[in-house]
């Protein structure tokens, strides 16, 4: 019988910490067309897995679909992720492959989902379990504040350039679940539309614990149904 990886279990008991409260931004890099890192901050919408693999945890977070980083992940799915725990003094690095989900109807290539390695067990056993990735997206994206929704409706795609400064301000600052008037119902689907989901599954975790003595650190690697702990020099 498989069962919940110990790395993910000092995850969670991180984040219960007292000190780590909202400890929930991460470092993902992924690699560009010219084999070079690119690195940036996301937010950790928690982690799920398929029905009956406790063994196979997925990181749930969101981009938008026109970000660079879908273009490098259609590529190359291959990601790192750092996250550090400043009141536990614990970091986890994370690394395994990304999967982008954006909305179906988005326009042109914005609608292709990334590809799903061979070997991505935890997205594989989702496919074959028939998972309903829209349901998923839709839910996570109704989850999100008004003025994080605004975020995914603006005209321009991220990292554009602006013509000035002048022009955010025409943009939305605002977009409310329940749409209250024309305006409100067109940017809440231009948000909606580039909006995506985004999942990370690990197939190596990197555990350092720097707040006991001596220090500690693990690393874990999956094989097969079991993660393979062993014991490094932090």
């Amino acid at each position: 019988m498989t069962s919940t990886p110990r790395w993910l279990e000092a995850i969670n008991k991180a984040l219960s910490h007292p000190d780590n409260k909202g400890k929930i931004i991460y470092q993902v890099a992924s690699i560009d067309a010219r084999n070079k890192p690119r690195v940036r901050s996301q937010v950790h919408r928690g982690f799920f897995t398929p029905d009956d693999r406790p063994d196979l945890p997925l990181l749930v977070t969101s981009t938008d679909a026109r970000s660079a980083k879908v273009a490098q992940l259609l590529s190359n799915q291959h990601v790192e992720l750092a996250w550090w725990m400043e009141g536990s003094q614990e970091q986890f690095r994370l690394s395994g492959y990304a999967h982008i989900r954006p909305s179906p109807t988005a326009p042109g290539d914005e609608s292709r989902p990334t590809p799903i390695p061979a070997d991505a067990a935890a997205l594989k056993a989702l496919e074959a379990q028939g998972f309903d990735w829209e349901t998923k997206r839709r839910a996570l994206f109704a989850g999100m504040s008004p003025g994080m929704r605004a975020s995914w409706c603006v005209p321009r795609a991220p990292g554009s350039a602006l013509a000035s400064a002048e022009e955010q301000e025409a943009w939305p600052r605002a977009v409310p679940p329940e749409p209250s008037s024309e305006e409100d119902a067109r940017n809440y689907e231009a948000a909606l539309s580039n909006f995506a989901l985004m999942l990370v599954e690990p197939v190596e975790v990197d555990w350092v614990e720097l707040g006991v003595k001596p220090q500690r650190r693990t690393f874990f690697k999956r094989e097969g149904e079991k993660w393979v702990e062993q014991p490094v020099v932090p």
